[in-house]
């Protein structure tokens, strides 16, 4: 599956315990991430300070499902799923 662009799922939904430019503690899940622009695009895209797991991170239909509305209600389930 390809990136939604402008759907941004990934950047609010999941948790990130890694740095962020402007969040050095990382993300809470169902926050916005700071380097998300209006737009929906990452700030940081192809850049060295991007956390790793964001650029692991491959869009998948189980995940992503059909729409932005869609990801962020399965990729919020599978963050509630694996929370430890």
């Amino acid at each position: 599956m390809k990136c939604r662009e402008g759907c941004g799922a990934c950047c609010i939904a999941p948790s990130i315990s890694s740095p962020i430019p402007g969040m050095p503690q990382g993300k809470a899940a169902g926050e916005r991430c700071l380097q998300l622009s209006a737009e929906n695009l990452c700030n940081i895209f192809g850049q060295p300070e991007r956390p790793a797991v964001c650029s692991a991170f491959e869009a998948d239909v189980e995940v992503c499902g059909s729409s932005s509305e869609e990801a962020i209600r399965l990729i919020g389930w599978w963050e509630q799923m694996t929370a430890a």
